[in-house]
């Protein structure tokens, strides 16, 4: 279940991010927002099994809830209007966006306490890292 995933979140590295958000077509103001921004996210799941993720920066806060292999409507930090269906693959918990016929995938893995994020866009790979806050 997605029990590893659930707490507060802070964001310790990020690689390629600006390449990705290039790929899936955000503009220059908000792929340098997207770089500012140290988001923190928080994961928790209610007693409907809803799953909400919050990531919250000094600019914006999203929250997205969901139930696991339901697709719903997302917008997203860059104002993209999607379709989105998360999913728990081998303990990863998968994001999958559409969107004018496009699609990226956002790849959650926990390993030793660390949340790895791959955010992948055609051939355009971002790693993002993220710590337990405490």
């Amino acid at each position: 279940m997605v029990e590893p995933y659930i707490g507060k979140w802070k964001m310790t590295s990020s690689d390629s991010f600006d390449e990705y958000m290039k790929a899936v077509g955000a503009g220059f103001a908000s792929r340098q927002m997207a770089n500012l921004a140290k988001p923190s996210l928080s994961i928790a799941v209610d007693d409907q099994g809803l799953i909400s993720m919050k990531a919250v920066t000094t600019f914006k806060t999203l929250e997205i809830k969901f139930k696991l292999d339901e697709e719903f409507d997302e917008t997203t930090a860059d104002d993209r209007k999607v379709r989105t269906t998360m999913s728990l693959v081998d303990g990863k918990l998968i994001q999958k966006q559409t969107w004018e016929g496009k699609t990226t995938i956002i790849e959650r893995e926990i390993q030793e306490s660390k949340m790895i994020v791959k955010c992948t866009m055609d051939d355009v790979v971002a790693i993002r890292m993220y710590e337990k806050d405490a």
